[in-house]
């Protein structure tokens, strides 16, 4: 009997990539330490969010056991579930600004942040069974399948988290080859798009874009965020003014300091050391993922773990951006670095899917 569960643990465990998990223990290392301080003692706030990242790494490994072939299978009924979510929020949704979260009892699901997975999880279905690179007709069949989900998204009204799905959904399709001079049309009708666009935006995400232009043009009001954000990042030096010391966050200046701007307080606590470590841990975690996508044996898991990496490198170059007043503010999280739920756990859920890809291949040398 002992001799059967060793086994079965020396199994279950070979399919885990360790580098890869090791890299993510430390982002999310470093987000509790992070949001012990940003809670301001409050251990409730740590507790959760290290509960999310068990729960989150229960998946992750549960995930990285199943062969991509039988992920391939499911694929086309997971999407559906998903996206099945998304009227509900119209119905029981809750949120400050938008209908973003399902309130479930004991846990606040976001719908659309399932969808950063099951959206390239979807194309990656679809494009392992046509002609690669995508012609006119794959390439309307995958706009639809991005366009509905993202449409059901903004709808709620959550620009920031369309975006990144659309994102993720679009990084498969390029993988999928598609030709240099379609993507540079399908830019220009985006950019040509614009104006449009700007007219059915929400008065507030005006506002975000108009302050982001010029913050101290409302320096009590929108653009209180990003301001009191590059104070943050600007005092922390090179050392940082240690932990728990930050005056931002702990005298109230910094908006959402354990959700949106949790990088901020990083930043004044821990300094451009702290900054380069996280940024060195993100880079790894990306370029390990893409590093198995590169080396995975079929069209669909190649596209798929080569999606979700880009897809969360995404994460970290808008909010690091956002919070240092290079892009407006979209509400995009630090990933596993900022509070929250549905956020980390499908994250490490995606991991839990590039670890599969890895496990169930033989590499090359």
């Amino acid at each position: 009997m002992i001799a059967w569960l060793r086994d079965w643990l020396i199994e279950f465990l070979d399919k885990v990539d360790w580098p890869l998990l090791l890299g993510l223990c430390g982002v999310m290392v470093a987000s509790l330490v992070v949001q012990s301080s940003a809670g301001g003692g409050d251990s409730h706030v740590v507790i959760a969010q290290g509960a999310r990242f068990v729960a989150g790494v229960i998946a992750m490994v549960m995930i990285s056991r199943i062969p991509p072939a039988r992920l391939r299978t499911w694929t086309p009924l997971i999407f559906a579930c998903t996206l099945a979510l998304m009227p509900l929020v119209f119905v029981l949704g809750s949120g400050r600004s938008a209908r973003l979260w399902i309130h479930l009892g004991f846990f606040y699901l976001q719908p659309g942040e399932l969808l950063k997975l099951t959206v390239p999880m979807m194309l990656a279905w679809y494009l392992h069974s046509v002609r690669l690179p995508p012609g006119w007709l794959a390439l309307t069949i995958c706009a639809t399948i991005i366009g509905l989900p993202v449409a059901l998204i903004v709808l709620q009204p959550d620009l920031g988290t369309g975006m990144l799905v659309a994102a993720s959904g679009a990084f498969a399709v390029f993988l999928a080859g598609m030709a240099w001079w379609r993507i540079g049309l399908f830019v220009g009708l985006g950019l040509g798009s614009l104006p449009i666009a700007w007219q059915f935006l929400m008065p507030y995400q005006k506002s975000r874009i108009l302050v982001f232009l010029s913050p101290e043009s409302d320096p009590l009001g929108t653009g209180w965020n990003i301001i009191q954000s590059k104070i943050a990042i600007g005092s922390g030096g090179w050392f940082g003014k240690g932990w728990g010391q930050g005056t931002q966050a702990h005298l109230d200046f910094l908006p959402e300091h354990t959700t949106d701007f949790a990088f901020s307080v990083l930043s004044e606590e821990w300094g451009w050391i702290g900054v380069m470590t996280l940024f060195a841990l993100y880079l790894f975690i990306v370029g390990r993922s893409l590093w198995i996508a590169a080396n995975a044996r079929d069209t669909y898991s190649r596209l798929l773990s080569g999606a979700l990496a880009m897809t969360f490198s995404i994460y970290v170059l808008v909010n690091g951006a956002m919070i240092a007043g290079l892009l407006p503010v979209v509400g995009v999280p630090m990933p596993l670095l900022s509070y929250g739920g549905t956020s980390a756990v499908s994250l490490l859920a995606s991991f839990g899917v590039i670890m599969s890809v890895r496990a169930h291949r033989k590499f090359m040398g």
